[in-house]
């Protein structure tokens, strides 16, 4: 797929949590490398917190910074907590993003985790956005959708990425749907949307555990 276009791509891959020690870490960036047949991952992320101490795993990512075999090493699944650890390891904030579950259906990140990264400058990346489809039979986000003349997915993609220091990455095996999508992009919602979905999709009331797909 990337054959020919590599400059047109920034490619984003994940090690396994048995696979992030000093040794396995680079091991298994070598093996990706390998099998895309490229020489650069532009972001290597940590799939989930394992037995692995984030030292370790940190001390291997910047190795294979240094060699040019990643650009950027981020984390994924990681809480508040986990952040704060990740913060006090050397080079640890040297951290790109933290991919977590977020959508107007899951919020719980908003008590803690996004504040948290916001005032790091460390940007959220928003994986299923969308909630696997469920949150979109809500009428509310049909009815903004109408309004704007956009999807119910593009409103529930356009409200995750109303905070500047969030990335949503939806996903989507048609063309159409992308095209669709990715119009959230320019999607403003205004104060009385917000307002709508806010009442339709409460915010968090105090802390929960990280939720994780």
């Amino acid at each position: 797929a990337i054959q020919g276009r590599r400059d047109n791509v920034f490619i984003v891959s994940k090690v396994y949590p048995h696979n992030a020690s000093r040794t396995g870490a680079i091991a298994a960036c070598e093996r990706s490398l390998k099998r895309m047949r490229i020489e650069t991952i532009d972001l290597y992320l940590l799939h989930w917190r394992g037995g692995v101490p984030l030292s370790e795993t940190v001390e291997a990512f910047e190795q294979l910074k240094s060699e040019g075999k990643i650009r950027h090493w981020g984390v994924s699944n990681l809480d508040a907590g986990d952040m704060d650890e990740l913060h006090n390891v050397e080079s640890g904030n040297n951290c790109a993003t933290n991919q977590v579950l977020y959508h107007l259906g899951e919020r719980g990140i908003e008590w803690d985790l996004l504040p948290d990264c916001a005032a790091a400058k460390i940007p959220v990346m928003a994986y299923s956005p969308l909630g696997q489809g469920a949150i979109l039979f809500e009428p509310a986000l049909q009815q903004i959708g109408d309004k704007h003349g956009a999807t119910p997915a593009a409103v529930a993609i356009a409200w995750v990425m109303r905070h500047e220091h969030v990335i949503a990455i939806p996903k989507s095996s048609d063309a159409e749907r992308v095209r669709q999508n990715a119009a959230a992009s320019d999607l403003k919602l205004d104060a009385e949307d917000l307002a709508l979905l806010e009442d339709v999709f409460p915010p968090p009331n105090g802390p929960s555990r990280l939720a994780i797909l």
